[in-house]
């Protein structure tokens, strides 16, 4: 059967000073009244049903996940007590999903994407569980046609053509490349050969239980111990120990490299729009601009002589703005972010910042 495993531990710090370490990016709302990590689960609900639906998050937010995601089984909401990156994470919702289905096929994404239309992401997931099915010993990604050539985004050059399901096309992937220059991601998207790296993955629990026993024999022994134990007594022990002792990485590092070329990935190009939300400049993408190119999110602002600006602000404060071109304008609680269009990247230099000033501030 088809379980679906959402990755949700991320910090989101270009999102300062509305992402907090105590409200992280996937529980924020960037259009409509649906948070990132809803909006995520929404997708697939007609698809997969609540009792196959796994959340990994951090153990801070396992009360914000299960306020926000009430459907859920309790149990499915697993609490990280360390950031490990990807590999763990991976491991670990496998490991506990293969204890629960051995034959289960996994649909793995993170909780902070904006993808549309649903109809079309779920014809995807449709047409990737049959090839699971088909090639049960390969890894599949999806792929998404590049726009523009960004050096913010991993890309996949993709091989030849292999299949086609519910219109959907099947590539064999030759190479991942990770974050280029600006003149290499150009000849990437020039060659019509790469897609961006979307970071959602489908594929069988024991396949990707046997690809880490392979390549990180550490990680998946510890992901196997943490499952072991968890219908007893010793769980969160077991958990915390272990997981403290795991020298993290990326599942790309541990796995999806070597696999790649090893000839055991398939990459699916994807029928809808993707956008990871990166940064401020997403609310410009995913919500309506007035006459003058600004983007506000709240309830009540002023713009005067102002354009192309991108305000966000709780819905019990008033923003406005003067004679200003081209701003990043966030207030969240008692803090303001001001920014260049140009310069908005840099809010990760705030925060580092901010940590060596106290801990309240983040």
């Amino acid at each position: 059967m088809l379980h679906v495993m959402v990755m949700a531990g991320g910090g989101g710090t270009r999102f300062w000073p509305r992402s907090r370490n105590a409200r992280p990016k996937q529980f924020l709302t960037f259009s409509g009244d649906r948070s990132l990590l809803q909006a995520t689960i929404d997708r697939t609900a007609a698809v997969v049903p609540p009792a196959r639906t796994w959340v990994v998050t951090g153990a801070a937010y396992v009360g914000e996940t299960a306020n926000q995601l009430p459907e859920l089984p309790a149990d499915h909401i697993v609490g990280e007590p360390f950031r490990r990156d990807t590999a763990p994470c991976v491991g670990l919702g496998a490991a506990l999903i293969a204890a629960t289905d051995p034959d289960a096929t996994i649909v793995v994404t993170p909780a902070d994407h904006v993808i549309e239309p649903e109809r079309e992401y779920q014809r995807a997931l449709h047409a990737a569980e049959q090839f699971a099915a088909d090639h049960p010993e390969c890894l599949f990604t999806f792929g998404i046609r590049p726009t523009f050539a960004s050096t913010g985004y991993g890309y996949i050059h993709r091989g030849p053509h292999v299949s086609e399901r519910n219109g959907v096309p099947l590539y064999r992937v030759n190479e991942f490349k990770e974050k280029p220059s600006a003149d290499v991601a150009a000849k990437f998207v020039e060659s019509g050969e790469y897609d961006w790296n979307s970071g959602i993955f489908v594929w069988k629990a024991t396949t990707i239980l046997g690809q880490l026993r392979a390549h990180r024999p550490d990680i998946h022994a510890a992901c196997i111990k943490i499952a072991e134990a968890w219908n007893t007594p010793n769980r969160l022990n077991v958990f915390r120990d272990t997981y403290e002792a795991i020298n993290g990485t990326s599942i790309d590092f541990a796995v999806m490299q070597e696999a790649g070329r090893a000839g055991l990935v398939r990459v699916l190009r994807a029928p809808y729009t993707w956008d990871d939300v990166g940064s401020w400049l997403a609310l410009e993408r995913h919500n309506p601009q007035d006459a003058d190119g600004n983007t506000f999110q709240g309830e009540k602002a002023v713009f005067i002589d102002t354009s192309g600006c991108v305000v966000s602000a709780d819905p019990d404060h008033l923003i406005a703005a003067i004679g200003v071109t081209d701003l990043v304008i966030i207030q969240a609680g008692k803090a303001v972010l001001v920014a260049r269009k140009q310069d908005e990247a840099r809010v990760k230099e705030v925060v580092e910042k901010l940590k060596k000033q106290g801990p309240e501030h983040l």
